[in-house]
């Protein structure tokens, strides 16, 4: 399985290996992107950051877009559906941040992201999805800064990430792709799941299959959906041909999922994580998050991902009971002391 594991590369972008954290909204803040990093993730997103509110100056967006002080390479996931305001978006990102890619969100199914015509809504219209990308690709490859690789040659890959379709009667995935390929992107991830079912049902791989040979000697391909454990992963990469994977709902609260596929590729050979080690990460994490919002905001962002951490543990529901009423970080650390020594009851929770 060793060659399942290997390195990518996202137009001029090198990356060490094919294991990536998803643009999960809510979720994968610095904070959480730097938890993942020290895991095993080789690449992670921002939480989808809208191109409406960077051209409007919003400070609270391009908090969004920092990076982890230990990632050696980061997107930043921008959402729009209108071409100008994308293509002055890409360029705020390259100007405010020192991203070395830019990934598009073409699949969100959230009602109010589809409304304004972004998400899911670019899967089904082919054509205003390329002028979205083709705006913010021309964006890229014009924008003359510096650039954190040190070369002003180097031009900004972007990306993009779609959906099977809208709904079982209109599977647009095909179009959308070609659209996107086009218009130049650089890479494209397919989550192969209608905007209908959500998060719900069971993602199609065999349309991922289809996408891999669509876009064979072009560009790489990036597969989500279902991909909850290293023996999913491994599924995924060998069924598919996909480039790459991308965990997003399987990493919450399990950052060492990273880990323990990394070593499951490699080695065939999946280690336990006590519950003690999945805490740690767990406070390293509320550390970061308070140096980015203060105690009150980290400790009330932290109970749910704290719930997460805690899956698998005796007693759990007791526990989670205790973590959703605290709020600084002395009641955490009162509240997982008797914890330090436990080991998860099944490591794949």
């Amino acid at each position: 399985m060793a060659s399942l594991y290997h390195p990518v590369h996202i137009g001029p972008l090198a990356l060490p290996g094919n294991l990536f954290l998803a643009p999960v909204a809510g979720y994968s803040d610095r904070a959480f992107r730097s938890i993942c990093a020290d895991c095993g993730a080789d690449f992670a997103y921002t939480e989808m950051v809208s191109g409406e509110a960077l051209t409007r100056g919003s400070g609270k967006t391009e908090e969004l877009m920092r990076r982890a002080p230990n990632e050696k390479a980061y997107a930043v996931q921008i959402f729009g559906g209108k071409p100008e305001t994308m293509a002055g978006a890409a360029r705020i990102v390259l100007e405010k941040t020192t991203c070395e890619c830019i990934d598009i969100n073409c699949g969100c199914p959230v009602p109010k992201i589809i409304k304004t015509g972004a998400g899911s809504a670019l899967t089904r219209e082919p054509e205003k999805l390329y002028a979205v990308v083709k705006a913010v690709v021309d964006a890229a490859n014009s924008y003359d800064g510096a650039r954190p690789q040190g070369s002003p040659d180097y031009k900004v890959p972007v990306t993009a990430k779609i959906r099977s379709g809208w709904d079982s009667e209109h599977i647009t995935w095909r179009e959308a792709a070609l659209a996107a390929i086009e218009a130049g992107v650089s890479a494209i991830t397919l989550h192969a799941r209608t905007r209908a079912q959500g998060y719900e049902g069971k993602a199609d791989w065999k349309l991922l299959a289809e996408l891999v040979q669509l876009a064979a000697g072009r560009i790489p391909v990036f597969g989500s959906g279902d991909a909850f454990t290293p023996e999913d992963a491994a599924r995924m990469l060998s069924e598919t041909g996909c480039d790459g994977v991308m965990f997003a709902r399987g990493a919450m609260g399990n950052p060492f999922l990273f880990t323990q596929t990394h070593d499951y590729l490699t080695t065939g050979a999946v280690r336990d994580i006590s519950g003690a080690e999945r805490i740690r990460a767990g406070f390293r994490e509320l550390a970061l998050l308070i140096e980015d919002r203060g105690e009150k905001s980290a400790c009330m962002e932290m109970r749910k991902r704290f719930c997460a951490y805690s899956k698998g543990i005796s007693g759990g529901g007791v526990l989670r009971k205790q973590i959703v009423a605290a709020s600084t970080q002395a009641e955490f650390e009162e509240i997982f002391a008797p914890y330090t020594n436990l080991k998860l009851v099944n490591s794949a929770l």
